[in-house]
């Protein structure tokens, strides 16, 4: 068995996700009422895709994107300057390196310009802006807090529309929009949380190699969708995600479900937060899923199940068998697979233990009447 990819393989792309959380005190005199508070304390901010997109049309995703050479720019180092510099510009002690499997070919721009822990986080931030019109800025002459806590975002720009279109049209605007706010990206707001890669589906299929970060704010921003690639939000808490995830509301590719269910396991957002601090010098899992294909749906495996194979081959396959997904769950002892049973019906089933100190989410099983 071997983790490196062969020839021919998929191009690959590398990207960047934010989960943003948001606390929800209700507002000051005069402000506009929130809904009631969730029984998690906190609500997420997912973006609905617009259905004239090519790669998931019309799902509802955490803001993100591709890498772009901008991110990587030595161009930002006068900007984060001179309180911050290589090599971790005040991240601290670099976590332990993922799991070498799968290894995938090095794209030139990887051997160049800021380290990826500072590039993947600017892309993260930039792509937010882009599609939401969330500013996670820092003032440079600010010096990182003493006690960490949950931040706010920048208000957005006057001219909004136009620095978006700016930067959607050349991503090097953006470095421009924090120099003209006298801002850096608030990279140090960005935790790191996990990292998913595309799983095979057809021969010739866009796959992407994405870092999920984590940011807690204190309450949530306002959220303009740029119409173009995102054309909606909403702000929910985990349980209401699948909620309208069930009631086909909304639709969640398997990745976004696992990570809004494992949210599911803090009870406020003060502790999701301290869960972040308390885990930054712990490594994070990278995991690219293995699609079993059974006779009546399909399983998605995930490192540490008992049916995952860490062998290059599967890179570009599928896994299959003529027996029902039933037969299979029933057959198992040791899952960590996410059960598709329809395009709105998914159920967890997690029986291993979490890698790096981290949560998974507790086994979800969906309820016979939606099946």
């Amino acid at each position: 068995m071997s983790g490196y990819l062969r020839s021919g393989s998929s191009n690959w792309r590398r990207a960047a996700t934010l989960v943003l959380a948001a606390g929800w005190a209700q507002p000051g005199p005069g402000a506009p009422p929130l809904p009631p508070p969730p029984a998690e304390g906190f609500r997420l901010l997912l973006l609905q895709r617009s259905p004239r997109q090519s790669f998931m049309p019309g799902a509802h995703v955490f803001p993100g994107g591709v890498v772009d050479a901008a991110d990587r720019s030595d161009e930002w180092l006068r900007l984060f300057a001179p309180h911050h510099g290589p090599p971790r510009f005040g991240l601290g002690p670099a976590p332990p390196s993922p799991a070498a499997f799968p290894v995938l070919p090095a794209a030139a721009e990887d051997r160049e310009g800021l380290p990826d822990d500072v590039a993947f986080r600017i892309c993260a931030i930039r792509e937010t802006f882009e599609e939401a019109g969330v500013l996670l800025l820092r003032p440079r002459a600010a010096p990182p807090p003493a006690a960490p806590a949950p931040g706010r975002a920048l208000p957005p720009p006057a001219d909004l529309a136009a620095w978006r279109a700016r930067v959607r049209r050349d991503p090097r605007h953006f470095l421009r929009l924090c120099a003209r706010l006298d801002c850096t990206p608030d990279i140090w707001a960005l935790h790191a949380w996990g990292a998913w890669l595309t799983p095979f589906i057809r021969p010739g299929g866009r796959r992407f190699d994405t870092a999920f970060f984590l940011c807690c704010l204190r309450d949530p921003p306002p959220v303009f969708p740029d119409l173009d690639e995102v054309v909606g939000s909403q702000w929910s808490s985990p349980s209401e995600a699948t909620e309208s995830f069930i009631s086909k509301e909304i639709w969640l590719a398997p990745p976004q479900f696992y990570e809004i269910r494992r949210l599911e396991n803090f009870a406020s957002l003060l502790e999701l937060h301290k869960f972040c601090l308390d885990h930054e010098l712990e490594g994070v899992e990278r995991w690219m899923p293995i699609m079993l294909l059974t006779a009546d749906g399909q399983i998605s495996l995930l490192p540490g199940d008992e049916l995952y194979l860490e062998d290059s081959n599967f890179l570009e396959n599928n896994l299959s068998t003529e027996k029902k997904t039933e037969e299979i769950m029933k057959e198992g002892k040791k899952f960590h697979r996410i059960v598709m049973y329809s395009r709105h019906v998914y159920s967890i089933h997690v029986t291993v233990q979490s890698k790096y100190k981290h949560v998974y989410p507790k086994t979800y099983v969906i309820s016979k009447s939606h099946l």
